[in-house]
């Protein structure tokens, strides 16, 4: 878990920069399969994708996925097991990220119209929650984490050193 802002910032953006690349790119090769476009369309449609993720991440989703993890989830046993926390939020933001990152896909796409919207929500919720919750849980969860964990380390270091040479 991150500590401070530094770490949080760091963090959001590995974590917010991977999903949405990989969600953008799923995403629109869904909707136009593999033409001579493709490259272009994911790379044009990833800079506000990811402006939204975080803003949704670091405002809205995050704050939301932690208190419920805290207030209603997380017990004394997790509490133990700091990974158990750390599946819980992530599962708990997946779920979130993938609610509003859905109805923004569809909103940016044009098809918030007619009456077929709940359907095309619905259809682009679970398609978007089969990709995202195995993708985060196995791949970008453990990368942002581990970077998070060599960043912890590293300052650890750097603190102790510094106590040791206050010391002497």
């Amino acid at each position: 878990m991150p500590r401070n802002l530094k770490e949080e910032v760091v963090f959001t953006a590995i974590m917010a920069g991977l999903m949405v690349f990989v969600m953008t790119a799923y995403n629109v090769t869904l909707a136009q399969g593999f033409s001579n476009g493709l490259v272009m369309a994911i790379l044009s449609g990833y800079p506000l994708g990811l402006f939204v993720a975080i803003i949704l991440d670091l405002l809205v989703v995050g704050p939301i996925a932690k208190r419920l993890a805290f207030k209603y989830i997380i017990n004394d046993y997790m509490r133990k097991r700091v990974v158990l926390i750390g599946i819980t939020i992530s599962v708990l933001m997946v779920l979130g990220m993938v609610t509003c990152m859905s109805l923004f896909g569809i909103a940016v796409e044009g098809e918030l119209s007619g009456s077929h919207v709940l359907a095309t929500y619905g259809h682009t919720w679970i398609f978007n929650l089969i990709v995202a919750l195995p993708l985060q849980l196995i791949i970008v969860g453990p990368i942002a984490r581990g970077v998070l964990g060599k960043m912890q380390r590293a300052t650890a270091n750097t603190e102790s050193a510094a106590a040791m040479n206050e010391e002497e």
